[in-house]
């Protein structure tokens, strides 16, 4: 009797299967189509035996290096971002999602001038520039970078999304993919008493379905990518979403369970109606009547920047170990 296909193999069916990892193990097993690099991957991939030649690599080339010992490190984390991006890029048939220096995300032309640094590394290492999406924090600064660099034929992933006014900016914007994240709108709730009595009351889930229903309604190309499960229920609950990108833990339960999987979210009838383009005032204020966004994309835009401080720290000691 052959075996029921497992979930995970179902949902690749239905929604583009993206793996939010910079393991390449886990990444050849696991075959996504898209894979994302930041900070705290890099860093752990500093321990990881399939990068030790990069890394020994860039150490040795830090010596040649104009600068103080911060400086220097600062130019080995972007190079070591590059190198793990082109090591991922050589594992999926997609892309690989790299993010800019989080502590930008309020300066959009620092943002821009990064973006094409990335860009120009990646191509100097081999990689085209349509197997990559630069990833940038969804602030109103942000989107107006992701605008500028879309004109140059320079895709984007937008994350940190957690509120209708951010998605509809970034479409509007012609930006490539947005990140909504599921699970830190649901902790966000959780940590107030707001536990939802079913997978269709968690407000994560409710709020990609409403966003994937407004675009496809509006019929913008704008990829809507689902992200940071706490669980396989919220993923179920979103299958047929454009993407899902999925850890590696979360991807290896899918994997293993079994059963129906039936599609989530469709796509619906298109109305190109559409209310007022949202502007800088409107965005605004958007967020600021809504705490839980407010909240959720200044901290995840400080965690970022720490994880990216302390990926830069860790080169910085080992340059002066050396």
């Amino acid at each position: 009797m052959t075996a029921s296909p497992s979930k995970l193999d179902q949902l690749r069916d239905l929604s583009v299967v993206v793996a939010d990892t910079g393991d390449a193990d886990a990444i050849a097993r696991l075959k996504p189509v898209d894979c994302t690099t930041n900070p705290t991957l890099v860093r752990k991939a500093l321990d990881l035996p399939v990068y030790a030649p990069l890394i020994e690599r860039e150490l040795e080339r830090a010596a040649t290096l104009d600068g103080d010992v911060e400086q220097v490190a600062r130019q080995v984390a972007d190079r070591l971002t590059i190198g793990v991006g082109r090591t991922l890029a050589g594992l999926v048939p997609g892309r690989v999602s790299t993010e800019v220096d989080a502590d930008l995300g309020h300066d959009t032309e620092a943002t821009i001038a990064k973006a094409r640094q990335f860009i120009e590394m990646y191509q100097d290492a081999g990689v085209s520039r349509d197997r990559v999406l630069i990833k940038i924090a969804a602030t109103w600064e942000g989107i107006r970078a992701a605008k500028a660099l879309q004109n140059e034929g320079i895709d984007c992933n937008l994350t940190l999304i957690f509120n209708r006014a951010q998605a509809i900016a970034c479409a509007e914007a012609g930006v490539f993919l947005i990140s909504p994240f599921v699970g830190r709108i649901l902790d966000w709730h959780v940590a107030r008493g707001e536990t939802p009595a079913t997978i269709d009351d968690d407000p994560g889930v409710r709020f990609v379905r409403d966003v994937y229903t407004e675009f496809k309604r509006r019929g913008s190309p704008t990829i809507v990518m689902g992200a940071s499960f706490r669980s396989t229920a919220q993923i179920e609950a979103l299958a047929g979403c454009d993407r899902l990108t999925i850890s590696p833990e979360l991807l290896e339960a899918l994997a293993a369970e079994h059963g129906p999987l039936p599609r989530a979210l469709q796509a619906g009838e298109r109305n190109g109606a559409v209310p007022a383009p949202v502007d800088a005032d409107a965005f605004a204020q958007a967020m600021a009547a809504d705490p839980m966004a407010t909240e959720k994309l200044r901290d995840g835009i400080a965690a970022f920047a720490k994880d990216l401080d302390m990926l830069r720290d860790t080169i910085a000691q080992r340059l002066r170990a050396r």
